[in-house]
C-alpha cells in the first residue's frame, strides 16, 4: 500500500448482523456480513449488552484480514439516532457515545455504531468517525410543519445513503454537489425520499411513519381509521408499532417482504401480487414528484438507490411515471459501507472538514 493510501475499516451493526468492510481508499478489499443467530441475540437483556459480543465478531474479521503491524487510518461506524446534526463526518467522542447509549431520539441498533468504531480505533491508535448519521437535520423551516404544533415533522432518514447517492450522481454529470439539485429515493426495507439541494437534505419523509409503503412498513396511513384502530381495544401499543414497522407494507398485503418472491409470483400470474407491487411503485413515484415540487422543478436528476433498485420491474414502473421530471440515475444495493468509507476518505484527504459532536 502506498503512503498516499488510506486504510479504512467500516462497521455497520444491523438487527441480526454486523457488517464489516476494509477499504484501501475507496476500493473494498475485504468484507463480511456476520450473521447472528436470533437465540444468541435474544440471550442479551438489552441492545448495549450485545456490545462485547459484536466486538468479538469484529475481532475475528480483523484477525483474518489485517496484519498485526498494519496501521488503520480510521474506523467509521454507522451513525444512529443522535441529536439533530448538520451533514458531514463527525469525530466520535464521549458525548456522542453517551447520547447513543441514552437513545435520545430512540433506541436503534445503529446507535451501537459509534461505540463499536471507538473501541476498535483505540486499539489501532486512529480516529473513529460516523458519517451522515440518521439524525442529520437540515430541514427547510416549512418542512417541519405537520399540521399540529404538538407533532412537528422530524428529520430522521437514510441520510448516509441519500447524501452519498447525491454526491455520486453529481460526479456522473460532472458538477460539484453544492451546485446540484437532486431528488433521491433510498429504496430498502424502509423508504426515504428527499430533495437534496446543494448536498443538503432539506426535506424527507420519515420512513418509520410517513411516505410510501415499503416491504415491511406502512408509510403514511389514513389518520381517522388509524386512530379508530388504535382505540379499538384489539391491539396494544407494541402491536400497533409492529403493525406500522415490521409487519406492514408488502408483508401485510402478501405475507412476505421478499421482493424476489413477489416478482416470482407475478411471473406466475398472481394478479394480487402485481397490483400490490404496482401500488408500492405508484406511491414511490408520487413521493418523488412531490419532492421535486420542493425544488420548484429545478432538478438535475432523480436518483434511485437501495436494495429495491436492483428490481428491474420496480425501476421500470417508477421510471414511467417520473422520467418527465429529470434524468434518472441508479445506484442499486445498500451501499452503506461504501458511503461510510467515502465520508471518512473525504476527511482524510482534506476534501471536507471534520466536524465535532
Amino acid at each position: 500500500m502506498q503512503s498516499s493510501s488510506f486504510l479504512i475499516l467500516a462497521i455497520n451493526p444491523g438487527s441480526t448482523s454486523t457488517k464489516v468492510a476494509l477499504f484501501e481508499n475507496s476500493r473494498m478489499i475485504a468484507q463480511e456480513n456476520i450473521q447472528h443467530e436470533s437465540k444468541v441475540l435474544s440471550s442479551f437483556s438489552g441492545l448495549w449488552d450485545q456490545f462485547d459480543f459484536r466486538i468479538e465478531q469484529i475481532n475475528k474479521f480483523l484477525e483474518k484480514n489485517v496484519q498485526p503491524a498494519t496501521k488503520l487510518s480510521a474506523v467509521v461506524g454507522r451513525g444512529g439516532l443522535l441529536k439533530p446534526l448538520s451533514r458531514g463526518t463527525y469525530l466520535v467522542n464521549d458525548a456522542m457515545i453517551d447520547d447513543a447509549r441514552k437513545g435520545i431520539q430512540g433506541e436503534h441498533v445503529s446507535n451501537l455504531g459509534c461505540a463499536l468504531a471507538d473501541e476498535i480505533a483505540r486499539r489501532y491508535n486512529c480516529p473513529a468517525y460516523v458519517v451522515d448519521p440518521v439524525s442529520v437535520d437540515e430541514f427547510n423551516p416549512l418542512a417541519r410543519y405537520s399540521g399540529h404544533p404538538l407533532i412537528p415533522r422530524r428529520s430522521l432518514s437514510h441520510a448516509l445513503n441519500l447524501r452519498a447517492s447525491a454526491i455520486w450522481a453529481a460526479e456522473k454529470i460532472g458538477k460539484k454537489i453544492d451546485r446540484c439539485n437532486f431528488v433521491v429515493a433510498h429504496l430498502g426495507g424502509g423508504i426515504s425520499v428527499a430533495p437534496v439541494q446543494g448536498g443538503k437534505v432539506i426535506d424527507v419523509n420519515d420512513a418509520s411513519s410517513d411516505g410510501p409503503f415499503s416491504p415491511e412498513r406502512t408509510g403514511g396511513l389514513p389518520l381517522q381509521p388509524f386512530i379508530k384502530l388504535c382505540f379499538s381495544g384489539k391491539y396494544d401499543q407494541q402491536q400497533m408499532k409492529r403493525m406500522v414497522m415490521g409487519e406492514g407494507g408488502l408483508k401485510a398485503y402478501l405475507g412476505t417482504s421478499d421482493v424476489r418472491e413477489i416478482e416470482s409470483r407475478i411471473e406466475k400470474g398472481d394478479d394480487k401480487a402485481l397490483e400490490v407491487f404496482n401500488a408500492m411503485t405508484y406511491q414511490i413515484a408520487k413521493e418523488i414528484a412531490a419532492m421535486a415540487s420542493v425544488l420548484c422543478g429545478q432538478v438535475d436528476g432523480i436518483v434511485l438507490s437501495g436494495g429495491l433498485a436492483n428490481s428491474k420491474r420496480l425501476v421500470a414502473e417508477v421510471k414511467k411515471r417520473i422520467d418527465f421530471i429529470a434524468s434518472i440515475f441508479i445506484f442499486a444495493g445498500e451501499l452503506e459501507m461504501e458511503a461510510m468509507a467515502a465520508g471518512a476518505l473525504r476527511v482524510l484527504r482534506g476534501d471536507e472538514k471534520l466536524k465535532n459532536y
